[in-house]
């Protein structure tokens, strides 16, 4: 990004946007605050310029974008078996609304951070020519064709990237890029254990007070307006309980509802979530990654982005949906 950018803030900007959502789409949003992110703020390091742009598209993007795929977010995947729509039918659906989100989140950033972006342009720095890895390149790309191909005949996502992940760890083994140990780290089976109990404590909150209550906010069919509400409702929830506790919750209860309705959930489960930083663990694991690279975002900053963005996406996210389904 730093090479496309020629020296140029707001092309360096334009560059980390689309890097961020394609990363955030194919790797899921945590990849793209705990990978991403320190690489974008290397780079503008390295150009002289502030990383304040393109580490705050990070951040959109680890949850706006995170809608295209079901293997993006985990709440798209812990809402899949309520909705009637294979991998490739959720991709397509959800295309023109993600399509509409970046548009309005690019505006934002280019808006609220016009100052950063307003510096006078930097020579063009030397151009770097990395390796590509080819076979992670290539198993990426083999385990997202595997999710379109295998979904209509039944196959959950874990069993495809189950298989690239064993084939990848061989591949690094033999390479000696890691061990066993860091192999079964990566594998996170602690937050595995997070998100069963975490699914117990709602499930037993849902069959009471709680449940009653959410259900007796939400609409009983899918106008613009009804799925206007259920994005709402839906943000706050992610707010309150962090966004897998409400998609646990909510989810089930909008199933009647059918299709649409669990979709405008997803945009306020996921845009919605970028509101405060307890709407996700990806908003603390991206200040967690700023501090420890001395660049800790200040509580003003944040709020100044995301009570601009996250209203203004979420409204168009919701009719653009209301458009496709």
């Amino acid at each position: 990004m730093r090479d496309v950018s020629l020296g140029r803030p707001v092309r360096l900007l334009g560059g980390v946007f689309v890097l961020a959502a394609a990363v955030t789409a194919v790797l899921s949003l945590d990849a793209t605050v705990v990978l991403l992110t320190p690489v974008v703020i290397g780079g503008a390091v390295a150009m002289g310029t502030s990383s304040r742009p393109g580490s705050y598209a990070c951040l959109r993007m680890a949850n706006s974008a995170s809608l295209l795929l079901p293997v993006s977010n985990l709440t798209n995947l812990l809402a899949m078996p309520h909705l009637d729509l294979t991998f490739g039918g959720f991709a397509v659906v959800m295309a023109p609304v993600l399509a509409v989100v970046l548009v309005v989140e690019y505006v934002v950033l280019r808006l609220l951070f016009r100052g950063d972006l307003a510096e006078s342009d930097r020579p063009a720095p030397a151009p770097l020519a990395p390796a590509v890895p080819r076979v992670p390149l290539l198993a990426v790309i083999v385990m997202l064709v595997g999710f379109a191909a295998l979904s209509p005949f039944g196959v959950e996502p874990f069993w495809v990237s189950g298989a690239v992940a064993v084939v990848l760890v061989g591949w690094a083994r033999r390479r000696r890029f890691l061990t066993v140990r860091d192999a079964v780290h990566a594998a996170h089976p602690s937050f595995a254990v997070f998100v069963l109990c975490l699914g117990v404590v709602v499930a037993a909150l849902s069959a009471g007070f709680l449940g009653d209550a959410v259900a007796d906010v939400l609409p009983d069919n899918t106008s613009y307006a009804s799925l206007l509400l259920i994005a709402v409702v839906a943000t706050v929830l992610a707010n309150l309980l962090t966004n897998l506790s409400a998609t646990l919750l909510v989810v089930p209860l909008l199933a009647p509802l059918g299709t649409a309705a669990i979709l405008a959930a997803l945009l306020g489960l996921n845009i919605g979530s970028g509101l405060s930083y307890t709407g996700s663990l990806a908003n603390l694991l991206w200040r967690r990654s700023l501090a420890r690279h001395g660049e800790p975002p200040g509580m003003g900053d944040f709020h100044r982005v995301s009570l601009v963005a996250t209203p203004l996406a979420l409204v168009a996210a919701v009719t653009a949906l209301s458009l496709v389904t």
